[in-house]
């Protein structure tokens, strides 16, 4: 061959598209959806990441901190009296402000003069001098993303809600999101404060306190990406299976164009093209398709990515309290990431055809039985892997019973990975033996053996889009009802939880002068005081668990909360737990059961001020929504042991009240008390919040889960129109035998109807089966509690009736060309067979 041979030949090639235009759009849309998906959510796991990294950094230098023993915020006083004794403490004050727009924002007072040197706080400056800082007006620092969220248009400086202005505002690069560092002076006067969160002091450094005051040890916070990885990885096994179903679609059109072009690389071999030479003309275009497929979806990944972030900070606010930013932080080897990851998929979506193409005999490349022989081998090996895979699965499934929950993350998404892809890999041969099972029932309805006997010829073309709906369909149904589930069962825990009418929440200082004007009104009927402190889970001599943080959370135990509060387990039954729990017996939650073994019978060691406390477990009871292990006393008993006092109060309502009675008593309330609104909060407020907080939590979830199913659509949608011209020449015959075109397109549409409607029973129990997984196994170690699982016969016929809808959707196009077909063009493409 000369030289101009290869670009002659790769342009031969590639005319192909030019006569069918809408292969060549399957590709490109197949691997556009497949990287648009993939490169979303690594966007946004890498956006998170970035807030991760600079909260770990700012965060993760341990100081022990100095607190009054009695939980009320310090005074100057004794700030001032440690710093005259020699003591290296630094004050601090954190807190919320609320801005003129709504939004709040926690604000971080410092000393930068008398922060110690291991302080990450001390690093976190700002692009200005730290005489600005310090100085008036003032600065207020800020991470990049929260600076551009609250600099108006005209560059006016944030107000609060109140209309008071913020200091001018400075770029600290190294802020994790949400969070307004400033001097301490300008911090008390924005909260409206005249104490001290706490104090500050390095670890190494010794310091005699008086006995008011106790200090923290320095304790090594988990980082945050530790707390929020089961979370990304959920959202990269999503993104993961939307890529392969968007390959799948790659796949399909691979092996329809090759076939339709084994005449043409016939004759290009005739011609001396070698047929190494002719894989490298194919493999190079597949990296430009690659190419264009996958800048188009990486451009429109970080599109969708910034649509989600919101929902996702969110999210994360509310499962791990972990402010994440959001703006897109995308590093450089993102954009590599995903060109390589969509070639990668590219290029193992093709292998196979590639393989196919150079190994078969060029004297029977234009022979579809070629195929077809090619494609009953495939079968038998697609049982046996299938077979494999499913193995694996269940032997997962059996090593994941003996393993403690938190160690299941990853092997159980393996697990279903597993299931999937064998479920999947099951679906051709199946599809295959009812097709022969169909054909010896209806033998003697030659129209039907007919229909058959296409559909075993299309099975090749069709099993791909079919496998990458069956994947789409068990997701949306395995997720969606996971989802449901935790819905109701979230609802009915609120529904039990919130038992009081309104929570209030209020500084130690002021409890008793608040307890004193509560009783003193007709309307109340009981106050349920609550307190709250930290502690660290103590081993014991045997225990299989490390010492933890956990919660330590004072509930009153009067008949209103018990007899509604839900239990998991208990030693004899609710009543006698109750019982015990009055009496000074511990209950512990789902999570902090999960991750260590404790159960009811049970003792646990507790550090407390006054040393190490042994108590007795009376119950466990479920905390949705929590991702810390909590112990929970009654608040006599915790306000005791810990030398702390009660912080809120929930306030039980008399039944029948008159009209407006609760908006009159939270008016009362809160000018008695000189309190903000936001410190009393009604049921239905919360109930709300945390409806809303669920709502957003899965809003993303939900929208992966639709865009797959789409891209599944699209992937059964393009087969049939890329196929639809070459399958009308075929139907040529029949009309000549006197058979009309109404049937042999309404043919059409119940072939891929039936095909369709065994995919979606088979959807059925792998979607039920991926729920429990996800239930029993996912969520158990992502966080630490189990939700019980329910199955919605609604949404499984709303399953079957959308891969009809889909197959028929994809069907009407193909039989709509076919009946506005004329014979004449039926026979002329017959001919061209």
């Amino acid at each position: 061959m000369n030289a101009a041979s290869p670009r002659t030949a790769f342009l031969t090639l590639f005319s192909h598209y030019r006569r069918h235009p809408g292969q060549l759009a399957m590709l490109i849309v197949g691997l556009w959806v497949a990287s648009a998906l993939w490169s979303g959510v690594q966007a946004i796991n890498a956006s998170a990441r970035d807030s991760y990294a600079r909260a770990e950094a700012l965060f993760s230098t341990g100081l022990d901190r100095i607190e009054r023993r009695d939980g009320r915020p310090l005074t100057l006083d004794d700030y001032l009296s440690l710093r005259l004794a020699g003591a290296p403490v630094s004050p601090m004050v954190e807190g919320e402000i609320e801005l003129a727009g709504g939004r709040r924002v926690e604000v971080l007072g410092v000393d930068p003069l008398t922060l110690p040197e291991i302080s990450g706080f001390r690093t976190a400056g700002g692009t200005g001098s730290l005489r600005d800082f310090l100085q008036p007006p003032y600065r207020t620092r800020l991470a990049p993303d929260t600076l551009a969220s609250l600099t108006a248009e005209d560059d006016a400086l944030p107000s609060l809600a109140d209309g008071r202005a913020l200091p001018p505002l400075e770029l600290a690069p190294e802020l994790p999101p949400g969070l307004a560092v400033m001097d301490i002076a300008v911090a008390l006067e924005l909260l409206e404060r005249d104490g001290l969160s706490h104090l500050l002091v390095a670890p190494d450094a010794r310091v005699e306190l008086p006995d008011s005051l106790v200090r923290s040890a320095a304790a090594t916070p988990m980082a945050p990406g530790q707390l929020t990885d089961s979370f990304h990885l959920n959202l990269t096994a999503m993104g993961l299976l939307a890529l392969v179903v968007g390959l799948l679609i790659v796949h399909t059109a691979l092996s329809l164009t090759l076939e339709q072009r084994l005449g043409l690389m016939r004759t290009l071999r005739a011609l001396g093209v070698s047929g190494r030479a002719l894989v490298g003309l194919l493999l190079s275009e597949l990296l430009l398709l690659g190419l264009l497929g996958a800048a188009l979806g990486i451009l429109s990944g970080a599109w969708l990515a910034r649509w989600l972030l919101p929902d996702v900070a969110a999210s994360l606010q509310a499962l791990y309290g972990e402010r994440v930013g959001i703006e897109l932080a995308l590093p450089w080897h993102y954009w590599l990431g995903g060109l390589a990851v969509t070639l990668g998929g590219l290029l193992t979506a093709g292998l196979g055809t590639l393989w196919r193409a150079a190994r078969l005999d060029v004297l029977g490349l234009g022979h579809a039985q070629a195929w077809r022989a090619q494609f009953l081998r495939q079968l038998r090996s697609m049982t046996l892997a299938g077979g494999l895979l499913w193995l694996v699965a269940l032997g997962l499934l059996v090593w994941l019973d003996r393993q403690p929950p938190a160690e299941g993350l990853t092997p159980g998404f393996v697990m279903i990975a597993a299931g999937l892809l064998g479920s999947a890999l099951w679906l051709p041969p199946l599809l295959a033996m009812l097709l022969v099972g169909a054909g010896h029932l209806l033998r003697r309805h030659p129209l039907a053996q007919w229909a058959l006997a296409d559909l075993q010829l299309q099975l090749p073309r069709l099993s791909v889009a079919m496998m990458a709906l069956l994947l789409a369909l068990s997701a949306n149904l395995g997720v969606g009802s996971m989802v449901g589930g935790f819905r109701l069962t979230f609802l009915e825990w609120l529904d039990q939880r919130l038992v009081a009418d309104l929570y209030l929440r209020l500084p130690p200082a002021q409890y008793q002068a608040a307890v004193d004007w509560l009783e003193s009104r007709d309307e109340i009927d009981t106050l349920l005081p609550r307190a709250s402190a930290e502690a660290t889970l103590l081993a014991k001599e045997g225990s299989q668990y490390q010492p933890r943080p956990a919660s330590v959370y004072g509930v009153t135990p009067h008949p209103t909360l018990t007899e509604s509060w839900p239990l998991l387990a208990s030693q004899e039954n609710a009543a006698s737990a109750w019982r015990a729990f009055a009496r000074g017996a511990a209950m512990i939650n789902e999570q902090l059961a999960l991750a260590t073994g404790l159960a009811p019978g049970q003792r646990l060691r507790l550090s407390s001020p006054s040393g190490p406390l042994e108590l007795p477990i009376a119950a466990v009871y479920p905390d949705y929504g929590n991702p810390r292990g909590e112990v929970m006393l009654t608040t006599t008993d915790l306000s005791a042991r810990f030398q702390t006092s009660p912080d809120s109060i929930a306030i039980v309502l008399e039944r029948e009240l008159p009209p407006g009675a609760i908006e009159t008593l939270r008016r009362d309330l809160i000018q008695a008390l000189g309190i903000g609104g936001g410190s009393l909060i009604d049921q239905r407020e919360i109930r709300r919040r945390s409806t809303d907080i669920f709502e957003r939590t899965f809003a993303i979830t939900r929208a992966l889960n639709t865009l797959t199913l789409g891209v599944a659509g699209l992937a059964l949608l393009s087969s049939l129109l890329a196929q639809s011209s070459q399958r009308r020449g075929q139907l040529a015959p029949l009309w000549a035998l006197g058979v009309a075109r109404g049937p042999l397109a309404g043919a059409g549409v119940v072939q891929l109807g039936s095909a369709a409607l065994v995919t979606g029973l088979l959807a059925v129990p792998v979607g039920l089966a991926l729920s429990w997984c996800l239930v029993a196994v996912i969520n158990v170690a992502a966080f630490g509690w189990r939700l019980p699982l329910y199955v919605f016969p609604a949404q499984i016929a709303a399953t079957l009736a959308l891969a009809l809808g889909v197959a028929l959707l994809a069907a009407v196009l193909p039989a709509w060309r076919l009946w506005r077909t004329s014979p004449r063009i039926l026979l002329t493409e017959f001919e061209a067979l």
